[in-house]
């Protein structure tokens, strides 16, 4: 399976840390964004990943080249933002008419790929995509997610004062062909996943919640935590939540 990496975000929310580095660059505890990811998917066996770049490019290209997974990725630049799901569909060849994984690579997370993959090749019938999903301790600020009892999404709640529970969109899915078909439906380049995109799907979405790290590093306070905390070096089972 293939996987794009989201990673062209110019990380407003983290300046002054990003005025002079992509979001994606940004180190914990020594290591760069990227750097995590990458280790992630490969280990997982993911056979080729596609990272967008916007902000500071030579940056993310210098890591990229001396990277030991330099002839496994493939590298976009974006001269103009096209958003999350345009930049799926800028590079829908890419993807082989093949299930792939999409990730926004602004979290800190370790997830179980495999066990991801799997819970996709094993969704229910008629799910056109599955969906990471984690326990957040600041729902108000993230998508929080409703589910049925076989683990599908049934609502989703964007940012709102008052969430039904704490279990988010982990922004980490796997898409199948079709859902590209939906964004190119749209007829524009520029498209946005989180709210153009997958609430076409509700009811068509499996939630796989992680029982391991994951994080938002979005803003300064979110960072330092990252930092402070640990992350298990292990695989951390999946199921649907």
């Amino acid at each position: 399976m293939r996987a794009l990496l989201l990673a062209a975000g110019m990380g407003l929310r983290l300046l002054p840390i990003t005025a002079n580095r992509p979001k994606c660059m940004v180190e914990i505890n020594g290591r760069p964004l990227l750097d995590y990811w990458l280790e992630l998917l490969f280990e997982a066996d993911v056979e080729r990943a596609l990272v967008n770049t916007h902000w500071l490019p030579d940056q993310v290209t210098t890591f990229v080249l001396k990277s030991r997974w330099a002839d496994r990725i493939d590298l976009v630049h974006e001269e103009e933002l096209l958003g999350t799901g345009g930049t799926v569909l800028a590079h829908r060849d890419w993807f082989q008419e093949k299930p792939f994984i999409v990730a926004h690579a602004d979290n800190l997370t370790d997830f179980d790929v495999r066990g991801f993959v799997d819970a996709h090749h094993t969704r229910p019938a008629g799910h056109a995509l599955t969906m990471l999903g984690f326990r957040t301790d600041t729902p108000r600020s993230c998508g929080i997610l409703e589910l049925n009892a076989r683990g599908t999404v049934i609502a989703f709640h964007e940012k709102v004062d008052d969430p039904p529970g704490n279990l988010a969109n982990g922004a980490v899915y796997i898409f199948e062909p079709e859902v590209v078909d939906a964004i190119a439906a749209l007829g524009r380049p520029v498209v946005d996943l989180s709210t153009e995109i997958i609430p076409r799907f509700i009811g068509r979405i499996l939630c796989v919640e992680t029982r391991g790290y994951h994080r938002d590093i979005g803003t300064p306070e979110s960072l330092s935590q990252a930092i402070a905390d640990t992350i298990p070096r292990r695989s951390n089972r999946v199921g649907t939540a």
